[in-house]
């Protein structure tokens, strides 16, 4: 169990998307976080009181967690004097990057003779089983983007807060690491063997009651060609009933491919529901979730009403608006006369 609260490390992050495991902390565990920590030319801010180490002791940090998502999940050798000096000011350490603590030979010497723990959230601890297919009892749905880190998460945590409250039963499963570490539990996907990823997602997603909804985590996207296995993974092993479209609307490439385009909306979704209804015939896309962090109240308003005009299906901004009508379409799904008064 990784102690709380926490002191959220940023480090040199170049903007604040590459900030998104703090970020998403921040945003949906706001309790946990205290502080955050900062280099000389980091470009991220949560809004959150900079803190250095005997400052975030002081306030009863227990954890600093790297909040820093950089290509390739490294530890950049820049940061290697915070997280030592951290282990010996009493620090445990978390972390979901592909580059492990345990692996660094000099973290590991700090943390073993001061009797601290290194999290390592990114390592499967499940022999997981190579997917069949089976159909499964209970629903699911799964956000796909049309690129990495444009709001699926945050839809699928958004969906489950508002199903809750309306007393549907509804759980968010976790596949990346930022989730992992807002809700304790969850599948690290892409750390997971590419033959054993879609069993990975069966596995998170069993058997459940007929009415329970699974809110699946997206991650990549089918149009990255850095990531798209991952987004398969998730399509097959989910075999979700419902998608829901995710994008973001300022973005002008794929994340971290400068020569590539983003997909359009209506691209997505014909290419997702055709590799749906490969495991699920009757799998449908019921709504549309649009990241307008980057616009007005006016420019957002502007574009979802254009978007959900030429696209015919429900578009708002899950965490600016609520995920209220995202939530109308799932149970629009077991009732076509609400669909056909509409």
């Amino acid at each position: 169990m990784i102690r709380t609260p926490y002191l959220l490390f940023l480090g040199d992050a170049p903007d604040a998307l590459a900030a998104k495991v703090a970020q998403g902390i921040a945003d949906w565990r706001p309790e946990f976080a205290v502080g955050q920590f900062r280099l000389p030319g980091c470009k991220a801010d949560l809004g959150l009181p900079d803190m250095d180490l005997e400052t975030a002791k002081a306030a009863g940090v227990k954890t600093l967690v790297i909040g820093v998502a950089n290509r390739g999940g490294v530890i950049s050798p820049e940061w290697k004097h915070v997280l030592i000096d951290a282990l010996m000011a009493g620090f445990d350490i978390a972390s979901g990057l592909h580059n492990l603590l345990r692996d660094e030979p000099d973290l590991v010497a700090v943390a073993d003779a001061e009797g601290r723990t290194l999290h390592d959230v990114r390592v499967p601890d499940v022999e997981y089983p190579i997917a069949n297919g089976v159909k499964r009892t209970g629903k699911r749905c799964l956000a796909v983007g049309t690129d990495c880190s444009v709001g699926k998460m945050y839809t699928a945590i958004a969906m489950e807060a508002e199903m809750r409250k309306r007393e549907m039963k509804a759980t968010f499963r976790a596949t990346g690491q930022t989730g992992i570490l807002i809700t304790g539990n969850g599948v690290p996907l892409d750390a997971v063997i590419a033959d054993f990823m879609a069993g990975a997602v069966e596995w998170l997603t069993p058997d459940n009651d007929d009415d329970h909804w699974d809110l699946i985590e997206g991650q990549g996207s089918l149009f990255h060609a850095s990531y798209s296995g991952v987004t398969m993974a998730l399509i097959h092993g989910g075999a979700p009933d419902a998608l829901i479209l995710s994008h973001e609307p300022t973005r002008t490439h794929m994340r971290g491919l400068p020569g590539y385009d983003l997909p359009s909306l209506e691209a997505l979704r014909d290419l997702s529901l055709t590799l749906a209804h490969v495991v699920n015939p009757n799998c449908k896309v019921v709504g549309i979730s649009v990241n307008t962090k980057a616009l007005s109240d006016d420019e957002a308003n502007a574009y979802l009403a254009e978007v959900e005009d030429r696209m015919g299906l429900p578009t708002i901004d899950p965490f600016r608006q609520g995920a209220g009508r995202l939530v109308d379409a799932l149970v629009a799904l077991d009732e076509p006369s609400v669909l056909a008064a509409e």
